[in-house]
């Protein structure tokens, strides 16, 4: 692993292996029987020693030690000996295992205690030892969290007073010494991190020291281009360089100006008459319920109703409450929303209501690095409420069920504009004029890499598809949209190519791949809602306004048949009321929880394995249609893809408990379709398709469905109700 070669086995091995285990299993009951017993004596600190030695992966056993210490510096003037002795079975467990992160925690730890003081030459002496040992470290974690070496260097320099400055120096000097210390190029990056945020003397240029800094690690990457840690730092290097200092809110539901309405339609009415060009139809007004959906261009925190203000003449039911769309661990989510819930009573003439929503500089709206959102928006509304004395018939999109055959059931009405396409001014950062991006910077870079010797590096590959991709972004204005159909034409061949190289990793290829064909053609649609290139006959290659017998338009959207794994750029089809997706692969429908306004989806014949990677569907309030037919859901015995939310049978209390108990009166085994039921309880279709998949096969499936949709009215094309 990481270069280094395995060395064969002799015969004699196996029989030390199985003494070797008979005597740590024996040493681990030994140390396990004291931990439970508090037993803190000379003789049972030196069996968790032995063990240590032996396995310092025993977390059990460091823990144990931790609490002996603590009970032993009772006397004083024994604790300078206590916290040698520590240390030194620190060093013994680190010449077992170089890269134990019990044993780095626990040295950690016992120097933060401040028993005594820190003796930095001794301490900076053993990494610098421990680092010849193991030059390159390769040993932080995927999602950058500093361990081993580097946690414990970093402390040390911290409680030392050393200037982030020198530490600075330090790394290059590491990395001059061998361009594959990881731990070298990760604490640069937090380092120059830090001093471009303080703005030290020497930093205060942000575009000078990255310069610096593309040159250094292509001299690496050209050095040895076969080396991984090179490439990681040119890829922090391009996320810096290509990502706003601040969040920026890039797009909304409704967008400036919209007009939204719920028309009415009688049997004598013209479908032509049915709206206005003035006016979107918003189904979800049918409920009394107006979402407001607030896209940024990174995941943010913080959003409430002091710090995102509503001004409307409407009467709102409810305090309003900003929920996050998608959540990461720490919170933050590129999407938020909010459901308006009018309880104004119906107007004796059509009335319009104005809302406004305005976002002040808030400290308390962060991104993950803590960078708060300081550009001021806001942005307005309208909404028209039907006239009540009319009495028009009620909008029924499911008297007969939907088919996705366009021209069975639904006919263009050939004019896009009836639903205001001109209105949905979305934003994007990438195309505004004070783009944080360096083209001149990029285009250096994609030079330099198309003439790396390595043809076949996947590295490089990987790095070019992603700078041509950044740049592809910045040519995204005026003159220059044939060049970025170039940039983007070439990473999907670079991306195809990375697929047959490196098949170990298709999956994340294809997923990037699906990104950059989903930025091609929702930028289509982009292109044609600022009025650019894009002619009429290739936007309605993928959009239309479709109109069936007594109801409303729907803005259709279709994305079939295009190799699709995963779903991106959707805050640019937040406008997107019937969505199809029919014929990709796709695993997931992640991001399609912000469109709020989505009342039929299909998804069938894709590769969906389960419901629990249906959930983003859950959120969206209008969602009346889904086509789930010919997918994979229940046709894998173990599907690990069913555990990826957290199990229900612990959810006492919780609605679920009410679902799980209907399904039992009906001799259900939930155990069998729980996630089914979390997801069927969630939701309220009126149409479900779901032919073609082993789940639909099972008994008692279809009870579960019609047991819990108490709304449902078709299921596979037959009506239920």
């Amino acid at each position: 692993m990481h270069g280094q070669p395995r060395r064969p086995k002799k015969p004699e091995d196996g029989a030390a292996a199985v003494a070797k285990a008979a005597k740590l299993r024996d040493l681990q009951a030994q140390v396990l029987h004291n931990h439970h017993t508090s037993t803190y004596t000379e003789e049972a600190l030196g069996l968790s020693f032995k063990l240590l030695e032996i396995n310092p992966e025993a977390y059990t056993a460091w823990n144990y030690r931790k609490l002996a210490l603590r009970h032993n510096l009772k006397e004083p003037e024994a604790i300078k000996s206590v916290v040698d002795d520590e240390l030194r079975v620190v060093e013994a467990a680190l010449r077992a295992n170089l890269k134990s992160y019990g044993a780095w925690y626990h040295r950690k730890w016992l120097l933060n205690q401040k028993l005594t003081p820190v003796d930095s030459k001794r301490e900076f002496g053993l990494l610098d030892k421990l680092l010849k040992l193991d030059a390159r470290n390769f040993h932080t974690t995927a999602d950058g969290v500093w361990t081993d070496f580097s946690t414990l260097h970093r402390f040390l320099a911290k409680s030392m007073g050393v200037p982030e400055e020198d530490e600075l120096k330090y790394t290059m000097v590491k990395i001059c010494d061998n361009f594959s210390n990881y731990l070298a190029w990760h604490n640069r990056s937090i380092l120059l991190s830090n001093l471009l945020v303080q703005q030290s003397k020497g930093f205060e240029s942000k575009n000078k020291i990255f310069k610096e800094e593309f040159d250094l690690v292509t001299q690496a990457l050209f050095t040895d281009p076969s080396d991984q840690s090179g490439w990681f730092y040119h890829l922090w290097l391009l996320a810096q360089t290509s990502s706003p200092d601040n969040p920026q809110l890039i797009a909304s539901w409704p967008c400036n100006d919209a007009k939204l309405s719920l028309f009415h339609i009688s049997k004598s009415d013209d479908l032509n008459m049915v709206s206005s060009s003035s006016s979107i139809c918003c189904y979800s007004l049918k409920d009394r319920i107006v979402p407001i959906v607030l896209y940024f261009d990174e995941p943010v925190k913080g959003l409430n109703s002091s710090n995102v203000k509503l001004n409307s003449d409407l009467v709102i039911g409810k305090d309003i409450q900003w929920r996050p769309l998608s959540v990461t661990d720490s919170g933050h989510s590129n999407c938020w929303v909010t459901y308006l819930e009018i309880s104004n009573k119906e107007c004796s003439s059509p009335q319009q209501f104005s809302v406004e929503v305005g976002i002040p500089c808030s400290d308390d709206m962060v991104s993950r690095s803590g960078s708060p959102c300081s550009s001021p928006l806001h942005f307005t509304f309208t909404i028209e409420l039907s006239n009540s004395n009319d009495k028009p018939q009620e909008i029924d999109l499911f008297h007969e069920p939907i088919s996705w055959n366009c021209s069975e059931s639904f006919r263009s009405d050939g004019n896009p504009s009836c639903v205001a396409f001109d209105q949905l001014n979305i934003s994007n950062t990438v195309v505004q004029e004070n783009s944080k991006w360096h083209l001149e910077g990029l285009s250096d870079q994609i030079d330099l890499f198309r003439e790396l010797p390595d043809e076949n590096s996947k590295f490089a590959k990987l790095t070019l598809a992603r700078l041509l991709l950044a740049c592809a972004a910045i040519k995204s204005r005026g003159n220059s949209l044939i060049e970025r159909k170039g940039y983007c034409e070439e990473a999907l061949g670079l991306f195809s190519d990375l697929i047959n190289l490196d098949p170990s990793h298709k999956r994340y290829y294809e997923d990037e791949r699906s990104l950059v064909i989903m930025d091609q053609v929702t930028w289509k649609m982009f292109e044609h809602l600022f009025n650019l290139t894009c002619d009429m006959r290739t936007f309605m290659k993928y959009c239309s306004v479709q109109v069936k017998s007594n109801s409303a338009p729907l803005n259709h959207v279709q994305l079939c048949r295009l190799s699709l794994t995963c779903i991106g750029f959707t805050e640019r089809m937040l406008w997107v009321q019937m969505l199809d997706l029919s014929h990709n692969s796709l695993r997931s429908v992640e991001g399609l929880e912000a469109l709020q306004q989505l009342a039929c989806l299909n998804i069938s014949n894709n590769q969906i394995s389960s419901f629990t990677s249906l959930e983003p569907l859950t959120k969206i309030v209008s969602l009346k249609a889904l086509d789930l037919s010919f997918n994979q859901i229940g046709a894998h015995p173990i599907d690990t893809t069913r555990y990826i939310c957290s199990s229900p049978f612990s959810h006492k209390g919780e609605p679920c408990e009410e679902a799980f108990e209907a399904c039992r009166k009906k001799n259900i085994d939930v155990e069998e379709f729980w996630d089914a039921i979390l997801f069927f309880k969630s939701v309220k279709l009126v149409q479900l398709d779901i032919k073609g998949n082993a789940v639909a096969d099972k008994d008692d499936f279809r009870t579960v469905v019609t047991t819990l949709s108490a709304s449902l009215k078709w299921l596979d094309g037959t009506c239920v109700h």
